[in-house]
């Protein structure tokens, strides 16, 4: 996989969320001189560093050479992120790069970047339009000065409900067969792209139903379709993702490799309780069990507030609901001797019913009462500890729709329910049943459920 990011004009405040994301998983990053010691200090240690950068007679790679190294690297299974300074597609070269990747057969991205064009003149109190001055305004490149009304692209902001009189002022100095290409809600889910020409910019914008917002593109590079989320299975979706602050990062880049926007909503937050060790003995079990990986790292920084560790467990063995909670646990130097083949909580305890023994769970204060429910049942002798609570999120905005909407817990869904009672078409993909029968509860008709508590499973079950 190769990406080209846009750096930006150099101050690393200003490099997009995306491209710090895919910079921080990279394997290799070929960057040019002009990208911002901030940026480069974020490369990881691990990644291979090529510096490509070109100054006024000086290259220290040429364009092919560039080209070359990105598509060998991609074709060794590596995630290669091409950093180029301001956007890499305002004279960035970008374009090129795209299509050498387009002849290689290889996938990529395009994050763009905050153009230097504006940033700059932005830095220096200087606005590149301004309604007392300017009507508009276009970048070109110092090396070429001569009159190219031609061959300049020309972009046109809120352009739609205005195309008959623009293209009435740009026939006046274009041809008419200038390609043109009109975009509407661009980077969103709801994107739509129509390519026509110039003597045809009206008609194709009241054919194709265009409304705002839209931009309009004139000029050949317009007839160019270098597309790279064309494909992409979740393209045309829009996912809203309830796990609480923090949590989200992994499932939420997943996503978006796959082409979804994706809305980061928290409708629930964690806060550990504080003291809620005192007088507790951790010893004479022979199960210590966790349901996540909130409680997971809630149970290390009571013990070690508390001036404990977690030998006080001794010999218990250690069981986890899903992979997540498993790979916490192994970070603090755990092994997990029993995770349910299902990741919910009913397995968990069916599973640990089947080996018997005293048992002690770390949860919620308010967790889902099922657990303790089917222990009863097979009368095991269990006990919880209480280690954090949940509480929901006051919702400041609530998106007008979204294609799916992603639960990972049943309180993630009463979160929801008890902020909006919008969005119930949405599909719901939830994480066990006990989730998934929340969200029928709370008005949702399309349920699906994860095959695992994992998020490569909860990918999977949104494409």
């Amino acid at each position: 996989m190769i990406y080209i990011v846009g750096a930006g004009p150099g101050e690393s405040g200003l490099l997009t969320l995306r491209g710090y994301e895919v910079l921080r998983r990279a394997d290799v990053v070929i960057y040019d001189h002009l990208v911002g010691e901030g940026i480069l200090a974020w490369i990881p240690e691990t990644a291979e560093r090529i510096f490509a950068g070109k100054f006024a007679g000086n290259h220290t790679m040429t364009q092919q050479e560039i080209q070359s190294a990105m598509i060998e690297r991609a074709m060794s299974g590596k995630i290669v992120v091409r950093l180029k300074g301001g956007d890499p597609y305002v004279f960035g070269r970008g374009g090129e790069e795209a299509e050498a990747i387009i002849r290689a057969g290889l996938p990529f991205e395009v994050v763009p970047g905050v153009t230097s064009a504006v940033a700059v003149p932005a830095y220096a109190g200087i606005p590149v339009t301004h309604r007392d001055y300017c009507s508009g305004a276009s970048i070109h490149t110092a090396h070429h000065c001569g009159d190219n009304t031609q061959s300049a692209t020309k972009i046109f902001l809120m352009g739609a409900g205005n195309s008959e009189s623009l293209q009435a002022e740009l026939l006046a100095a274009m041809s008419p067969d200038t390609p043109c290409a009109v975009i509407q809600n661009g980077t969103t889910s709801r994107q739509i792209t129509v390519r026509t020409t110039l003597v045809h910019l009206h008609e194709s914008v009241v054919s194709s139903s265009i409304t705002p917002p839209a931009v309009i593109v004139a000029g050949n590079v317009a007839s160019l379709n270098l597309s790279w989320r064309e494909g992409l299975p979740l393209v045309s979706k829009r996912i809203i993702i309830t796990r609480p602050e923090g949590r989200a990062e992994k499932l939420s880049s997943m996503l978006r490799d796959l082409g979804a926007e994706v809305i980061l909503m928290p409708t629930i937050r964690t806060s550990i309780l504080h003291r809620s060790l005192d007088g507790l003995s951790l010893g004479g079990w022979d199960w210590a069990g966790f349901t996540s990986v909130t409680g997971v790292e809630a149970l290390f920084t009571l013990l070690c507030e508390a001036g404990r560790d977690i030998r006080e467990l001794g010999g218990a063995k250690i069981a986890a609901i899903g992979s997540a909670t498993r790979d916490a646990l192994k970070s603090h130097g755990l092994k997990v001797d029993y995770m349910p083949g299902v990741y919910d909580g009913h397995h968990m305890a069916e599973g640990l019913a089947d080996f018997g023994g005293k048992i002690l769970m770390f949860r919620a204060e308010n967790g889902t009462p099922e657990i303790e429910q089917v222990f009863r049942n097979y009368g095991i002798d269990s006990t919880n500890i209480c280690l954090y609570r949940t509480d929901y999120v006051q919702l400041s905005h609530v998106p007008e729709f979204a294609d799916i909407i992603i639960f990972t817990s049943s309180s993630t869904v009463r979160g929801f329910a008890a902020n909006t009672g919008s969005l119930r078409d949405a599909e719901a993909v939830c994480i066990g049943r006990q989730t998934a029968d929340e969200a029928l509860r709370a008005g949702f008709h399309r349920v699906r459920i994860a095959e695992q508590a994992a998020v490569e499973a909860i990918v999977k079950a949104c494409t």
